[in-house]
């Protein structure tokens, strides 16, 4: 292989062009490619069963559209669970009739109807939050062989019923549900099929509200302790596959390695593990009561959809429910079989050790342990090729680079934020922030570049696969199991330099590199090669060290940026996010194109500082671009949340309003609000939210991210509210006992709600116990109650002993010296928008949200999606 410097930085890229752009290509269409739906229930020639998309969006279109908003707590929600009971016990029947129709055959459908009360405990962002249900519901069903030993291990799938406030819930989570029914209509109408171990379906009717539903099955039903393994379905999104994103034990990771058309990485587990996307699932329930292990899988594409009235059966792209059901099928089949796990699981389970990712469509699953002795033969066999000098040159320039990606990223980040004042102009597209960012960082490494004198690339190459391979020996062996993502792109640069070694000595004799002139004597041969052994290495060396790199750094690439940039639309004003996507740009950039540092020293510094002219000016263009760009449209909506509530105390009403994002414009959005429906002459005012702050309690803890403002409404003097007292929201102390000899004060509080949902009690007080499941902390602090019942529930109690009286240096908005201090809100049930918009009933709530929606609409061009909810609040010493 001849080398040559003919070919200039211009000519090199043009050459390497169809590989930077066709693996990219390659790599996001295995990663987003989806089966063709099918739409007929039967095989047309087989006439077996088959799992129909179509069958799937029409139960998805009756929960989301037919029936509508399905909050717990709503009337929406109790039609729901009728409709999912009166589906289960059709399912039994088919199944019944099915059995009969075959002699022999073990199968057994088993239905049930849950309906419970209790409380748990629901740390969240930080904050303690109790939760407490009533009457709440959910529907499961077991198909076994009908055997007690068949029933004795189980796996449970689990979805939900319900839907959250702002959102009907299509993808989230009726698309699940969707699928559940058809694996079991398709289990039940195949040939043969008998379960060695029993399968669990939980449609459980409370996530929403905090994972109420779940765990109620895991804490009181009876084959709740057959459960050795979960599958929990969920989306916060509505195109592209289902991702598995939480992965606890090798053994479901290894029957995950069997659907059909897998896509996960333990990137993405690593990643939710964290706690870094404040998230959670009906996972934590299953895994903390029950102590089973499982696979969690979500829908994630598009999630500008998530818990927004766009999440509509409409929205939901062709193959996303064919995709889901096909694996979760598949799972199923795998885990009710002979070969399954399930029964080793039934001793306990140990957190994998296990390195899992796909891979241009193929699951790849080895042990730490197999990694980290790739990652060692690596580094050994990846040892420097350069004197000592030039290879500590060559790290510190790699090492430079990839800071000046990340100072380079963060500067534009700094001055669209902060100078121009446009945050958050890439927020309507996934893959924007990689037009505004990717050249940035791309600069800054360059930039970098020039402090140093040239550096051989075949040292820089070296330094290269030197430090990826650092960074793999370490993660592995620090259980960090993404980081086998050096450890790939190790080995491709690691094999790209032997290649290059390998044809560099077959074609010594016609090297002319350098100038250095071919000769036949061995001797002279042999010093010739030792000179030039640290200098350029061939065009096709960067061609396959990078293409590696490129594939696995443009999964990785979309895969993370498809989560977060949406959700920057819903983490709080004061969070960084600018720069939290542009470090990800930058860091993703640098890994996916991580040859570049090597490859602009091949051209010398004139070529160097040319590449960084104009690669100025294209962060110049691409930053005056974004500049003009607005953030939000009606695809990619803002999220407004709106209160309308009413002091119980006062009389007085106001509207409050708050944004969840640092986009700009939302104080100048606010003020349009303010004048068009507010008092005259007052301003809004902006609230401190803090833990005492109870006009947000409805959305505790999530009221933390908002940033919100007070407006004074306007009030008929003729007004009076429509609260007879039978009807009245209350909370008072029951069974008070005070103890002075002991200091304590033992007491129930009852709250009365008729015709309020989804109330919240906040007090401070030093709790010594009380009827909640975790035993309260052992300070006077602050109590958030959050409560969650059945439609037509309107009554809920908390038994308590407190010390008493309160600590000297009580809060002073909580400190009273006649009794306990308690804020109680509540959402009232017929005065949500757009939820109720069907049904308004005149209320003066219902008639400022409508004319609030339309105004808003036309304001923005349909750009803001406002959560309109009808609150009442009160204060009360008890």
């Amino acid at each position: 292989m001849v080398r040559t410097r003919q070919w200039g930085l211009a000519q090199s890229l043009l050459m390497l062009a169809p590989l930077l752009i066709g693996l990219p290509w390659l790599a996001l269409e295995h990663q987003y490619s989806l089966p063709t739906p099918i739409v007929e229930q039967y095989d047309s020639v087989t006439s077996l069963p088959q799992l129909s998309e179509a069958t799937i969006l029409q139960y998805a279109k009756y929960l989301s559209e037919d029936i509508g908003y399905r909050t717990p707590g709503t009337r929406e929600h109790a039609l729901a669970d009728a409709w999912m009971t009166e589906k289960a016990y059709q399912l039994k029947e088919e199944c019944e009739h099915v059995v009969a129709a075959q002699p022999g055959r073990k199968l057994q459908c088993e239905v049930w109807r849950q309906e419970g009360s209790g409380s748990h405990r629901f740390d969240m962002m930080a904050a303690r939050l109790y939760k407490h249900y009533v009457n709440l519901s959910n529907i499961i069903i077991r198909l076994s062989d009908g055997t007690d030993q068949g029933k004795v291990h189980a796996v449970l799938i689990n979805s939900h019923l319900d839907s959250t406030l702002p959102s009907p819930g299509a993808a989230d989570d009726a698309l699940s549900v969707g699928v559940m029914i058809e694996c079991v209509r398709v289990l039940v109408n195949t040939p043969g099929w008998e379960p060695k171990h029993a399968v669990i379906f939980l449609f459980n009717n409370a996530e929403e509200s905090l994972q109420d539903g779940s765990h109620l099955f895991s804490t009181q039903h009876p084959i709740a302790s057959t459960v050795r393994a979960v599958v929990n379905l969920e989306a916060a999104g509505t195109t592209g596959p289902e991702l598995l994103f939480q992965a606890t034990s090798h053994e479901m990771i290894q029957a995950y390695s069997r659907v059909p058309r897998p896509y996960g990485t333990i990137f993405a587990n690593e990643i939710f593990s964290s706690g870094v996307l404040l998230s959670d699932t009906d996972f934590r329930q299953f895994e903390y009561y029950l102590n089973v292990t499982g696979l969690d899988m979500a829908v994630v594409g598009n999630s500008y959809m998530y818990h927004m009235r766009g999440d509509v059966v409409e929205n939901i792209e062709a193959g996303v429910a064919q995709h889901m059901a096909e694996n979760t099928f598949a799972l199923i089949e795998r885990l009710t079989s002979p070969a399954s796990p399930l029964p080793e699981l039934a001793s306990g389970y140990s957190r994998p050790r296990t390195v899992f990712f796909t891979f241009l469509g193929v699951f790849f699953v080895y042990s730490f342990r197999t990694a980290e002795l790739f990652c060692v033969l690596v580094r050994s066999a990846g040892g420097p090729s350069a004197r000592g000098a030039t290879m500590a040159k060559a790290l510190f320039s790699v090492i430079l680079g990839g800071l000046g990606a990340l100072v380079g990223a963060n500067a534009v980040a700094f001055i669209m934020q902060r100078v121009l004042g446009r945050g958050m102009s890439w927020f309507k597209g996934e893959f924007e922030p990689l037009i505004l960012y990717g050249p940035a960082a791309m600069c800054g490494a360059l930039l970098t570049q020039l402090l140093l004198t040239p550096v051989p690339e075949k040292a820089l190459l070296h330094a290269q696969l030197l430090a990826y391979a650092f960074l793999a020996v370490a993660g592995q062996f620090a259980g960090v199991g993404s980081s086998a993502i050096f450890f790939l792109s190790a080995v491709s640069t690691f094999a790209a330099l032997l290649i290059d070694q390998v044809t560099y000595y077959l074609s010594a004799p016609t090297v002319h590199d350098a100038g250095i002139k071919t000769t036949n004597a061995t001797e002279k041969t042999l010093m010739e090669m030792a000179d030039v052994k640290d200098g350029l290495v061939s065009l096709w060396t960067y061609a396959l060290g990078q293409t590696v790199p490129l594939l696995t750094g443009t999964q990785l690439t979309s895969a993370t940026l498809v989560v977060f940039v949406p959700l920057t639309g819903r983490i709080g004003s004061e969070a960084p996010a600018e720069y939290i996507i542009a470090s990800l740009v930058a860091i993703m950039g640098s890994y996916t194109l991580n040859l570049t540092t090597p490859f602009v020293h091949r051209f010398g510094m004139p070529a160097l500082r040319k590449a960084v002219i104009i690669s100025l000016l294209v962060v110049g263009v691409v930053m005056a671009v974004f500049a003009r760009k607005e953030v939000f449209d009606k695809n990619h909506q803002k999220r407004l949340f709106v209160l309308h509530k009413e002091d119980l105390n006062t009389r007085e009403q106001h509207l409050h309003i708050a944004a969840a994002d640092g986009a700009p414009g939302f104080d100048d959005l606010v003020r349009d609000i303010t004048a068009h429906f507010g008092a005259d002459g007052v301003p809004p005012k902006a609230v401190v939210m803090d833990d005492w702050n109870s006009d947000w309690d409805t959305l505790y803890p999530f009221s933390a991210f908002l940033s919100p403002y007070k407006i004074d409404l306007p009030l008929d003097p003729a007004y009076d509210a429509p609260w007879p007292p039978e009807e009245q929201f209350t909370v008072s102390a029951v069974n008070d006992t005070l103890d002075e000899s002991k200091g304590t004060r033992t007491m129930t509080l009852k709250i009365d709600h008729p015709g309020i949902m989804w109330t919240v009690i906040a007090f401070d007080a030093h709790v010594l116990e009380w009827t909640l499941d975790n035993s309260p902390p052992e300070e006077f602090a602050r109590h958030h109650i959050k409560e969650a019942s059945f439609y037509g529930t309107d009554v809920w109690t908390v038994d308590m002993t407190i010390k008493w009286p309160p600590p000297p240096n009580a809060h002073p908005k909580s400190s009273d010296a006649n009794g306990l201090r308690v804020n109680f809100i509540g959402i009232q049930e017929k005065r949500m928008w757009p939820a109720k918009k069907a049904e308004a009933d005149g209320s003066q709530a219902m008639q400022l949200f409508r004319e609030f929606d339309a105004w808003l609409d036309e304001k923005t061009g349909g750009s803001v999606d406002a959560l309109l909810m009808g609150c009442v609040s009160g204060e009360v010493v008890v």
